[in-house]
């Protein structure tokens, strides 16, 4: 918990800055003080706020709590028809990919509630050989919004002063999605 307390400070001061970050490139705005114990590698990225994870040998599909990236396309399936993406979608994808390439070793961390009616496991997500909080950098640098759902809301004013000022910097989606 101390941990979340420092990333949650680090976070506040920086942003109270009003850093300025290009939008091409993953430019930290947090950091922990140190490394941090991995719990899961990345295996794949499916959009901007899933990943597919390894953890203990099994993969299992993580939503990053707190933020909403715009949606990609997807072709038609057996269980659900062709969906056009949204705008700003696909850049979202590869900033996560950017941040998070396959084999990154990474801290999941859970709030209140570990899944979601999908399954999938509900997790703050760090970058376990930097710190870097990876839920925030999206959101930070305009590739989300805030999506705070009760009762997982350890970081909600966090991710809303995040989207505040990547909206006041005119960056990601605030630029591009008028």
């Amino acid at each position: 918990m101390h941990r979340l307390g420092i990333v949650i400070t680090a976070g506040l001061l920086l942003a109270a800055c009003g850093h300025d970050s290009p939008v091409a490139t993953p430019t930290p705005t947090t950091v922990l003080p140190a490394a941090i114990e991995a719990n899961a590698t990345v295996d794949y990225v499916v959009d901007g706020d899933t990943i597919d994870v390894i953890i203990g040998g099994e993969e299992e599909r993580v939503r990053l709590t707190g933020i909403d990236t715009p949606e990609i396309s997807h072709n038609a399936s057996a269980t659900r028809p062709a969906t056009v993406g949204e705008c700003f979608g696909d850049e979202a994808t590869q900033f996560t990919e950017s941040l998070l390439p396959v084999g990154t070793p990474v801290r999941l961390e859970r709030d209140v509630v570990g899944r979601d009616d999908y399954g999938r496991l509900l997790a703050y997500v760090y970058r376990a050989d930097d710190g870097i909080f990876v839920n925030f950098e999206i959101i930070r640098h305009g590739y989300a919004q805030p999506l705070t759902i009760a009762p997982n809301v350890t970081f909600s004013d966090l991710m809303v002063q995040a989207a505040r000022d990547a909206e006041a910097d005119d960056v990601g989606l605030w630029s591009a999605c008028r």
